[in-house]
């Protein structure tokens, strides 16, 4: 078994609180690993039009992959 499955197993254990600080922390953490280019920029832009307009704006789009786990 691979870490991120652990980790996916050990996550359908939490508590919805507990959820929450494990996407807190997350965010967070990756929020700390990006860097500012021109492209991040412009999909900051895109989701202030987007808000702007009263639509809900996408942080990711998921992978193919992703929405098969749901």
């Amino acid at each position: 078994m691979s870490t991120v499955q652990e980790i996916e197993s050990a996550m359908r254990k939490l508590k919805p609180e507990e959820l929450q600080q494990v996407r807190d922390w997350l965010e967070d953490f990756l929020e700390d690993q990006m860097e500012f280019t021109p492209e991040f920029e412009a999909g900051i832009r895109k989701s202030e039009r987007e808000m702007a307009a009263g639509l809900r704006p996408r942080v990711r789009r998921p992978a193919t992959k992703d929405i098969a786990h749901r």
